[in-house]
């Protein structure tokens, strides 16, 4: 598996695998161990989740998996992320769905984190929304507590636009490692608001999130969603390739900047298909030319 360092601490692979949907796979914790072992088998040892992921679930059900198998964790990049919060049955006390950035609330969800975890560590932790609310100092603060304890080894963040980021990296004593943001073929808007201007300019590596568009890629009727399905399709067969999911992560990767696409299938053969994409490169022609049909624009 290709890889990318983040820091000196944190090397990711070039292909993560999510836990979003972690649920809705209907394992049994022996089945889901089963199935983290045959994604490490592929070469994916990156994973990403957050605390609220399944109803504030996910990562509990993960830590039991990673009970059953002896010194699997530390084989593991573990990404989680912290700051939403929403009422729900395992989270009662929450009245309203609102963003949390306060030191309180970030060092009970990291220990929280590393309980469900069953580990004294995380590889990297993102806080999951900007808030109008935030207040970057304290936010500094909290990663300052848990750095200095062992606690988390690495900090970024998830949908920052760039003056977001900016602001928190002004305040934080250690460097914010990436920035995780939507992108897919029908999600290009980190292109053109500076989102991967920034990143880039900063040498980070954006992780992104729905990199398929949710399924629109394979389903979606909209003219737009069949210009770019039709013209992955188009360039796939100058790699004799037909596999919607394979020509978008190809289309991911093949950028200079080196996303990191998040794949959340709980199906073998979809990490299949994403592996084989790291072994397909778009030229810049073919891939400004996806990148037209879903602008719906000619460059200029």
């Amino acid at each position: 598996m290709k890889t990318v360092r983040l820091s000196d601490t944190l090397t990711m692979d070039r292909i993560i695998h999510g836990h979003w949907r972690l649920l809705d796979w209907k394992m049994t914790k022996e089945e889901l161990l089963r199935f983290i072992e045959e994604v490490m088998d592929l070469g994916i040892t990156t994973v990403d989740t957050a605390d609220i992921y399944g109803g504030f679930s996910c990562e509990e059900a993960f830590g039991e998996a990673l009970k059953l198998k002896k010194g699997l964790r530390e084989k593991l990049t573990i990404v989680t992320k912290c700051g939403i919060v929403f009422p729900c049955d395992n989270r009662p006390q929450f009245k309203t769905h609102h963003y949390d950035n306060s030191r309180k609330h970030i060092l009970t969800s990291v220990d929280r984190s590393l309980k469900n975890f069953r580990t004294d560590y995380l590889d990297l932790l993102l806080i999951h929304r900007p808030s109008p609310f935030m207040d970057p100092a304290e936010v500094s603060e909290a990663f300052r507590e848990l750095y200095q304890s062992g606690k988390v080894r690495n900090f970024g963040v998830s949908n920052y636009k760039p003056s977001q980021f900016e602001l928190l990296s002004s305040y934080v004593e250690y460097p914010l490692v990436t920035n995780q943001v939507e992108i897919s073929p029908l999600k290009l808007d980190v292109f053109q608001d500076g989102t991967m201007d920034s990143i880039m300019t900063r040498g980070l590596y954006p992780m992104a999130w729905s990199p398929l568009a949710g399924g629109e890629l394979f389903t979606g009727k909209t003219e737009r969603a069949i210009n770019v399905r039709n013209m992955l399709l188009a360039i796939g067969e100058k790699h004799n390739e037909d596999r919607i999911d394979t020509l978008a992560y190809a289309f991911l990767l093949s950028h200079p900047g080196k996303i990191l696409p998040i794949l959340g299938s709980g199906k073998i053969e979809r990490i299949k298909n994403a592996v084989d994409a790291l072994d397909i490169r778009f030229s810049a022609e073919d891939w400004l030319s996806v990148y037209k049909a879903s602008i719906g624009e000619s460059l200029p």
